[in-house]
């Protein structure tokens, strides 16, 4: 079940700047308004009330724990910190103006506070330092940070972990250093344990990080777009954050489950109850408690009203990304589903334009706010320490953290484009690719319209859309979107104005940081790179499992509860292997990786060759998608020559192959061809064997499209095949008749595309690929072939005036 609003609590006039959440009945705050509140209820049923007002300061209260029951404390202690530089110890059995106890010691601020069950408190501060204290008295003094301590953790009663603007975390024995974790990027602000695993820390870098206690970095979590303030760990072991992009994210097996949008400019604290509720504190001065389990969740009315209220804010556009009004589409391109949680699309509603944000788990657009101020801005990004004009952050694969590319707009793209390569120890083979992907988005990146669509300059994918999220559409595309995942982080912030232009960017009212920190490679001037022949094939294996099993097993409950469909609906045999399928490909595509103890066979292959000759073509997207996976990681499964010629049938058919290609094609159709391609794409892989009449049945297929009837997307996959193909045939020549066949198929997209330089460059270099392998193994191409192909390469660099188109024309004549 997703999370909803249970509960929210208003007693505070500023912001909540920390929460401890001890039990499933105490809610522990603490202010900006200068106090602390102690929130009870009597009972699971009753509602949170404030029972005692801590009075616990002159100034803000910034930090907040709690200490266990105790003989004289039978309620347990609330322990508070602010910038009075002291902290204050509460008995909650008696609660009374003054202090049961005053720690005193910093000289700064403090930020960071944690206790352990058995009473040992560390706190952190802006002097510095941390401190622990035992039995309310000072035990150690933990010096080593050079800025401010800005999160604590007590592990035991001897050992601590310290986060700083430093960007370290150190780990302690009693008073003295024994490990130092550095590889955020700006300072660490959140830390929390993780069970079994070690512990996990979030960063002003927008980064969370797990970590083992012996300094190993297990996995990276990305996806807020900007600072990460706190962390809490649930019951289950997922990880929930919150930050300034005024969201709570919940973290499920690596990947973000449920994005929660807030009507607040922050949210600064996030905790988690025993019962695995989520509790926020946020700068409109509001606890509020979220619920998965549906008997907590808030009446309907306060659930609308909430909804409203997210959709009422007002959002400053350099939050969302530039935006260009004029280029914006309407509310129609709502109708098109989001590719992954907290993906965030803006319209143009009449005036207004309006962000709306991705629900992955209600499969719905949740309007998050109205955005003012909305035509490009002159800004800086700050990275590794200097002022770029853009930085993008580049997702090379699902789960592992993405890639910064720093970019100014007064150098050479060849440059910033071999620095991040040789920085990041890519292929400089990629270069024409990442120029062009620069000279895209450097161009002027309009949120909303419906221009090229960006690419992938390792694989030549184009935007992934997971399950519902692969429906193509001629809708204008909706926003800053990242060319290898499809994310929408809008960290890059194109502007049209020079280069010298004033800072506006947001900056950490308490550390003075910028969203984006640390020193750029030192450029090299760019070689020319030769292309051909290029032997590794692209494919489709970006993957949200969890997501794609929640709506094939939502679609075949659907088919279950209507008399008319029921036969439809899976069998316990065939529930069983999808679900071994779902299990499998959730370890492989962990991170990171697990290898499962048993693989996937022919009757996992089978169990979906038989859904999809059954289930209605509306209904068939997940399925496919999911048969595009196990191509991609268990090609094992396929390895029998009957159960691939089988399959192969069973995909073209549920791509409804042989019914006639009158446009428009419907939605669910255009989902099912895409997402067939695709999963053709994943069978060309490397090390696939390309005999048997498996292939010949591939092309036989392909050839029977019109190629006019296939929208972008759909073209794009065609020419990977293709080209995956290709590939293949570098070291497995094909026989004469199946290379003609793909020789015809190549051609024919290069003859028959007009606008998409992508689809063509892929077909290209697919053809490419086949006259090196003919010229070094044969067979020997024909003369009317050798005619053709002159021809055709000749042609394109008047249609298609990219340096790549050229060079590879060039690079085939040669081969000529």
């Amino acid at each position: 079940m997703p999370y909803k609003l249970s509960a929210t609590l208003s007693s505070h006039t500023s912001d909540v700047r920390a929460l401890s959440t001890p039990t499933n009945d105490l809610i522990l705050s603490a202010s900006r308004d200068t106090t602390a509140i102690s929130w009870q209820r009597p009972s699971p049923e009753a509602q949170f009330k404030p029972e005692t007002v801590l009075r616990a300061g002159s100034r803000y209260v910034n930090s907040v724990t709690y200490i266990p029951p105790t003989p004289d404390a039978s309620k347990g202690y609330a322990v508070t910190g602010g910038q009075d530089t002291v902290i204050n110890v509460f008995s909650l059995s008696s609660p009374k103006d003054d202090p049961d106890f005053t720690l005193l010691g910093h000289t700064e601020n403090v930020c960071a506070l944690h206790a352990t069950a058995g009473g040992t408190i560390i706190s952190g501060s802006w002097d510095r330092t941390a401190k622990v204290w035992k039995n309310f008295s000072l035990a150690y003094d933990l010096k080593g940070h050079e800025q401010s301590v800005w999160a604590v953790l007590a592990i035991d009663e001897d050992q601590f972990l310290t986060g700083s603007a430093d960007k370290s975390i150190k780990l302690w024995q009693q008073h003295k250093t024994i490990n130092t974790f550095e590889r955020h990027k700006d300072a660490v602000r959140g830390l929390a344990l993780v069970p079994d695993i070690g512990f996990v820390s979030c960063s002003n870098d927008s980064e969370i990080i797990v970590w083992t206690f012996g300094g190993d970095l297990v996995y990276t979590l990305s996806g807020h777009t900007s600072f990460v303030y706190s962390l809490s760990v649930l019951p289950s072991g997922d990880i929930v954050s919150a930050g300034e992009d005024r969201s709570v994210r919940v973290w499920k097996d690596g990947e973000c489950a449920q994005t929660i949008v807030h009507p607040a400019i922050s949210v600064w604290a996030v905790s988690t109850m025993p019962n695995g509720d989520i509790v926020s504190g946020c700068s409109d001065g509001i606890v509020r408690i979220f619920s998965e389990s549906e008997a907590r969740w808030a009446s309907e009315s306060s659930l609308k009203a909430y909804d409203d209220q997210v959709a009422s804010q007002a959002l400053p556009s350099q939050q969302v990304g530039d935006v260009k009004k004029s280029d914006l589409p309407g509310p129609e391109a709502l109708t098109t589903p989001g590719k992954k949680s907290g993906e965030v699309k803006m319209i143009k509603n009449g005036d207004l334009v309006e962000a709306h944000q991705w629900d992955s788990v209600n499969f719905t657009w949740q309007k998050i706010g109205d955005v003012v101020d909305a035509v490009g801005q002159g800004r800086k990004q700050l990275y590794q320490g200097k002022e770029y004009d853009y930085v993008f952050d580049v997702d090379i694969q699902d789960g592992v953290p993405p890639l910064k590319l720093p970019y100014n707009v007064s150098e050479n793209p060849y440059s910033a484009a071999q620095r991040f390569l040789e920085s990041n120890d890519l292929p400089l083979t990629y270069l024409d690719e990442v120029v062009r992907f620069i000279e895209k988005n450097t161009a002027g990146v309009n949120i909303g319209t419906g221009g090229e669509e960006y690419v992938d300059p390792y694989t030549g994918a184009s935007r992934y859309r997971s399950s519902a999220s692969s429906v193509p559409t001629s809708a204008p595309a909706s926003g800053y979107m990242d060319p290898y995942t499809g994310a929408s982080r809008y960290t890059a912030t194109p502007q049209t104005s020079a280069p010298s232009a004033p800072s506006s960017a947001y900056m950490d009212p308490f550390t003075g940081a910028s969203r984006y920190t640390g020193t750029p490679q030192p450029a090299v001037p760019a070689p020319a790179a030769k292309i051909l022949p290029v032997s590794k094939p692209a494919t489709f294996k970006q993957a949200n499992v969890t997501a794609m099993q929640g709506k094939l097993f939502q679609f075949n409950e659907a088919l279950q509860h209507e008399i008319s469909t029921s036969s439809f609906a899976m069998y316990p045999d065939e529930i069983s292997a999808i679900d071994e399928a779902f299990n499998y490909l959730s370890q492989i595509t962990a991170t990171p990786p697990r290898h499962p103890s048993n693989s996937l066979s022919s009757a996992h292959v089978d169990a979906i060759i038989q859904i999809l000759d059954r289930w209605p073509p509306s209904q068939r997207f997940p399925v496919i998608d999911l048969s595009r996976l196990l191509v991609g990681f268990c090609p094992d499964a396929f390895n029998a020559q009957d159960v691939k010629n089988r399959f192969l049938e069973a995909l073209f058919k549920a791509g409804e192959w042989t019914t006639p290609w009158t446009l428009p094609l419907s939605k669910p159709r255009e989902t099912n061809i895409l997402l067939l391609l695709r999963t053709l794409a994943n069978a060309f892989q490397e090390g696939t064997p390309i005999d048997g009449t498996w292939v010949a049945q591939a092309f036989e297929a392909l050839s029977q499209v019109p190629y006019t009837s296939l929208n972008k997307t759909q073209r794009v996959a065609l020419a990977t095949v293709l080209f995956n193909v290709s590939c293949l045939t570098l070291r497995t020549p094909l026989e004469v008749a199946p290379r003609n066949q793909l020789l015809a198929l190549l051609l024919r997209i290069l003859e028959s595309e007009s606008a998409d330089s992508e689809a063509v460059y892929r077909a290209l270099v697919g053809l490419g690929n086949v006259v090196y392998a003919t010229k070094a193994s044969g067979p020997t191409l024909v003369a009317s072939q050798i005619g053709e192909i002159s021809q055709c390469i000749q042609a394109l660099p008047n249609s298609f005036s990219e340096e790549r188109v050229r060079t590879v024309t060039a690079e085939i004549g040669a081969l000529l």
